[in-house]
């Protein structure tokens, strides 16, 4: 019996260990879709759909999250995965709607969620790949140093650990040296401070096509957040041959602009608004294509920006990261609707005795070398080791560094609050849309069969219905408020339908109709991004 026990105990123990190591593990594409599918199949409340396959086949899904007519219902979109090396985005992603369905499945009732998990999984399965290496582009074969030959300098993998990290080649003309306060890690030298670089620094790799430039056209095709149409970069390694040249990217904005209920997007991705919200600047919201959050806008991102950083808790965010083509500045740039986004974690500061950072000048990599130090983690460095290259036969070249992914993508065993708070900042977000009502209605007989009808059209969310950029784009529908007579009825003064460009949160207008006739009318007032109300009026 007693033997029985420890073999159990033993199998026990064992189990646990397997399940800790899965659970330090980023899922497969096989293992997200089965997640999606599980939210599908057990509950009716979500859906999930294809919206197309990359070029490399993978999927791009779209759980819809709602309850009854869920069109009608303004809506959040929630997107992960804009950048291909950010894995953690997609499993934020994938954790909001699985704890929307188990947690917070109230929120529904008045709320639609559309969930885009991984937008760039042809990048993100390089992860699992014999060679790991940070890639954020698509399957397209590129032509990115535009010599005509497609993918003909990849990477290398010089000391055959299955990585590929950096390279570094001695040499006095070179503009690197190693960190001041960690030996491990290249920075650029200060001339100014006096400081003299030792290093020539590239991607670990050869020149395959001996045109004197490392690993400058190799695979990882067309990055999704680089091929949208906000500032779109020409003519940059990525950006494909034109804005919305891929499917993925097609797919998406496709199906967005379908969807009239949508008032948010919520992005899991480098760009971050939330941490510190963008600024207005004068000069850029005043050009023709405008570059700068408008006004009103800047106050809206400032406030919820507060009760982000008070939801949440994270502090000292890394730079935003925002580029041409970013899909968080894409959606409302250009698609108008409010857009907020965070990556969803950082590596937090370390700081001295002294409660000051451990290195001054903040460097991330030292940072997270200490930090990862801190927390006992495995994997994340690779020692410098030389190696011979055939490129620089009388140099002493090393290769080492940060492992790809670990800087940006923490082991999930770190994520959960993190996870839990961002699915509470956004049912806050959720619980503060435009919710457009008719109150205070009164009706006043005035002779010869006649009633004067008063209503107050009136928001009753915190949010306005439009973002400032939404009503200068006239995208986005407006508050329409509607009378609608019935047989024998007469409209003597008022309008049948009138329009609210927008309608601020807590904020009110008044309408009035004189109609003659008898029996009932209907006023309805609303749109479907911002909640619609009717109300059935009896004439006097």
């Amino acid at each position: 019996m007693k033997h029985n026990l420890q073999k159990l105990s033993l199998l026990v123990g064992m189990f646990c260990m397997v399940a800790m190591a899965w659970a330090q593990e980023y899922t497969t594409l096989p293992q997200q879709a089965q997640r999606l599918r599980n939210l599908a199949n057990s509950s009716n409340m979500a859906s999930l759909k294809s919206l197309t396959k990359t070029l490399g086949g993978k999927d791009i899904w779209m759980l819809t999250l709602g309850k009854g007519d869920a069109e009608s219902k303004p809506a959040i979109a929630v997107v992960g995965g804009v950048e291909g090396s950010h894995l953690l985005s997609v499993e934020m992603a994938l954790r909001f709607a699985e704890g929307i369905i188990s947690d917070h499945s109230d929120v529904l009732d008045n709320t639609t969620f559309y969930v885009f998990p991984n937008m760039s999984p042809d990048a993100y399965e390089q992860y699992f790949a014999a060679l790991k290496w940070e890639r954020s582009g698509n399957a397209r074969p590129t032509d990115d140093d535009r010599d005509g030959r497609l993918n003909e300098d990849p990477f290398d993998d010089l000391d055959g650990n299955g990585m590929i990290t950096w390279m570094r080649v001695e040499d006095p003309t070179g503009d690197w040296i190693t960190h001041p306060a960690d030996s491990r890690i290249m920075i650029k030298a200060d001339r100014s401070k006096g400081e003299k670089g030792m290093y020539k620094v590239f991607t670990e790799g050869r020149d395959n096509d001996l045109d004197g430039t490392f690993n400058e056209d190799g695979e990882g095709g067309i990055h999704f957040r680089k091929n949208l149409t906000y500032e779109y970069p020409y003519f940059v390694a990525g950006s494909g041959e034109h804005s919305l040249s891929e499917l993925e990217n097609r797919a998406l904005l496709d199906m967005l602009y379908t969807k009239w209920n949508l008032y948010g997007v919520f992005t899991f991705g480098p760009g971050n608004n939330l941490s510190s919200p963008w600024r207005y600047n004068r000069a850029g919201a005043s050009k023709r294509v405008v570059t700068s959050i408008l006004n009103d806008d800047a106050g809206l991102n400032k406030y919820l920006s507060d009760i982000y950083n008070e939801t949440v808790s994270l502090k000292n965010a890394p730079d935003s990261g925002e580029q041409g083509g970013d899909f968080l500045q894409w959606a409302y740039f250009h698609f108008g609707r409010l857009s907020v986004g965070t990556p969803g974690w950082w590596v937090p500061t370390v700081k001295d005795e002294e409660g000051q950072a451990a290195n001054k000048d903040k460097n991330r990599e030292v940072n997270f070398l200490r930090w990862a130090e801190q927390e006992g983690l495995t994997n994340y460095w690779v020692d410098w080791k030389e190696v011979n290259h055939p490129d620089f036969p009388n140099q002493k070249v090393e290769v080492g560094g940060i492992a790809p992914f670990v800087m940006n993508n923490p082991p999930l065993a770190k994520i959960g609050d993190a996870a839990r708070n961002h699915t509470d900042f956004i049912v806050k977000m959720a619980k503060m849309q435009a919710n457009v009502q008719l109150v205070n209605l009164k009706t006043e007989a005035v002779g010869k069969g006649m009633t004067r009808i008063t209503v107050d059209v009136y928001n009753g969310g915190t949010l306005p219905t439009h973002t400032e950029m939404g009503i200068r784009s006239r995208w986005l529908q407006p508050v329409k408020v509607e009378l609608s007579l019935g047989n024998g009825q007469e409209l003597i003064s008022g309008r049948k339908i009138q329009t609210l460009r927008s309608l601020d949160g807590d904020a009110s207008v008044q309408f009035t109709w004189l109609v003659k006739g008898s029996g009932t009318v209907k006023i309805q007032a609303g749109a479907s991004h911002a909640g619609v109300d009717s109300q059935t009026v009896n004439l006097k």
